[in-house]
C-alpha cells in the first residue's frame, strides 16, 4: 500500500524556516567580545586588510565580514574608515617602537644601537606595506595622520637622547645635535623604504650603513666617543 505523500510546506513557512536557520547560524558563528577585545580584533583585521590593499581599495564591509559583525556595529567602534585606519597605524607604530626598543639590553651602547636597527629593519620587512603607510604619512595630506607619524619619529629621537641607559642622557649636548639626529632618523627611514622596494642588498648591509651614519651624526654633535668607547 502506498504511503501518503507529505504535504508541501507553504512558501511563507519555508521562508520563515530559512530565516530562523540563517539567524541561528549567525548566532553560532558570531562571538561576543567585550569592547576592548572587539576594538583590538578590528584593528588587527584592519591592519591586515590595509597591508594588502591601498586605503581606497580597502573596504569596511570586508573588515566587518572578517570580524563576523555588521558594518553598523563596526561603525559603533570606529565612526569612519579613516578612524579605523588611524587606529591601525597607531598599532603598527607602537609595535615598531616596542620591537626596536633595546634600551634595557645588557649590551655596549653601539651594539645596542646595532641590535635596535636590526630589529627595526626586521619589523619593516615583516610588515612592509603597513610600515610604508606609516612612514609615508598615511592618507594623502591628512594633517592628523601626518602629525601622528611625526610624533613617532620624535619618540625615536627622544629615546636615543633620554633613555636611562643611553650614554647621551647624562651629558649636555648642543642644540645642533638634535637637528642632526632627527636628520639621521629620516635617513634610516629612506634607506629602509628603498631597501624594501629593491629587495637588496641584504639586511645586515643596510643595518651597518645606518649605524655608520649614526656614528657620523654623533661626531657632528661631539658624542661619538660615548657610543664607540
Amino acid at each position: 500500500m502506498m504511503q501518503p505523500m507529505d504535504k508541501p510546506a507553504h512558501p511563507s513557512q519555508r521562508a520563515r524556516s530559512a530565516t530562523r536557520s540563517q539567524e541561528g547560524s549567525q548566532r553560532r558563528t558570531r562571538t561576543r567580545l567585550d569592547t576592548e577585545s572587539r576594538r583590538a580584533q578590528l584593528v588587527e583585521l584592519g591592519t591586515r586588510v590595509f597591508a594588502e590593499k591601498s586605503y581606497d581599495e580597502a573596504s569596511v564591509d570586508e573588515i566587518a565580514a572578517l570580524a563576523g559583525i555588521s558594518k553598523g556595529l563596526l561603525y559603533h567602534y570606529f565612526p569612519t574608515k579613516r578612524d579605523l585606519y588611524l587606529a591601525c597605524l597607531q598599532a603598527v607604530a607602537e609595535e615598531l617602537l616596542a620591537r626596536a626598543d633595546l634600551s634595557d639590553a645588557p649590551l655596549p651602547p653601539l651594539e645596542r644601537l646595532r641590535a635596535g636597527i636590526d630589529a627595526y629593519l626586521a619589523f619593516a620587512a615583516e610588515h612592509a606595506r603597513a610600515y610604508l603607510a606609516l612612514m609615508r604619512g598615511g592618507v594623502g595630506s591628512d594633517r592628523e595622520i601626518v602629525a601622528y607619524c611625526e610624533s613617532v619619529r620624535d619618540r625615536f629621537v627622544s629615546r636615543i637622547l633620554t633613555a636611562p641607559t643611553s650614554p647621551l642622557a647624562s651629558v649636555e649636548l648642543p642644540p645642533l645635535f638634535r637637528v642632526v639626529l632627527r636628520g639621521w632618523v629620516g635617513f634610516a627611514e629612506a634607506a629602509a623604504i628603498d631597501w624594501l622596494a629593491r629587495g637588496a642588498p641584504d639586511r645586515a648591509a643596510v643595518r651597518d650603513a645606518i649605524v655608520q651614519m649614526a656614528i657620523h651624526a654623533f661626531q657632528v654633535g661631539g658624542a661619538a666617543k660615548l657610543f664607540t668607547r
